[in-house]
């Protein structure tokens, strides 16, 4: 099995330093009915779906986050640019974290900052946050390079028409190994979060 695996390197690298994020700019500033809210979700996320039929979101998942206190409640049926923030936010998290998690980790954020009249607000943190990733783009292409060069040394004795595979497999297992780690790193430091009473989860 043949994989040209430096085309693959190069499509990756390309497709890191491209990732961006929703730029404030961009959102509404007016409040959003659900329908608005998904065409407009999908519009800005469309990069980041791995298939094209694959949905951003939907009016069941919106309904599901707010039932799982993870997304304050709309007014009057609408959601104003805060809301989708926080939905932006969500969107990331839910493809490593259980919902529990999310919750758990958005709750301090949503209580304090969702909503207020404070100069520091929901909008600050997602700034903030976006530049802090923005700042990590670089790091990222060369850690997966140095994970590729890694996987390309594995298996030299094997014969060529099977060291492909092996390696492209590795290469994989290197990827899948920091995600298993890091998955680990945020779920530990969750855990230290102080836990919600029911009862004063529902007030």
């Amino acid at each position: 099995m043949t994989i040209d695996t430096k085309d693959m390197l190069n499509s990756i690298l390309n497709s890191i330093s491209r990732i961006d994020y929703v730029k404030l700019e961009d959102i509404p500033n007016i409040d959003l009915y659900m329908d608005q809210v998904t065409t407009f979700m999908e519009e800005q996320l469309q990069s980041a779906k791995r298939r094209e039929d694959d949905k951003v979101l939907t009016k069941t998942m919106i309904n599901n986050y707010a039932k799982n206190n993870l997304l304050p409640p709309p007014v009057k049926k609408k959601y104003s640019k805060e809301h989708l923030l926080v939905m932006i936010f969500i969107y990331y998290f839910k493809n490593i974290l259980s919902i529990k998690d999310i919750e758990t980790m958005l709750n301090p954020i949503t209580e304090k900052y969702f909503d207020t009249r404070e100069d520091f607000n929901i909008t600050s943190i997602y700034e903030e946050i976006c530049q802090l990733e923005k700042s990590r783009i670089d790091a990222l292409q060369k850690d997966v390079a140095r994970s590729y060069c890694h996987a390309m040394d594995c298996f030299p004795d094997v014969p060529p028409n099977e060291r492909d595979y092996l390696q492209f497999f590795s290469f994989i297992c290197s990827l899948s190994f920091d995600v298993y780690i890091k998955k680990q790193i945020i779920e530990k430091l969750i855990d230290q979060l102080p836990k919600k009473e029911d009862g004063k989860k529902k007030k």
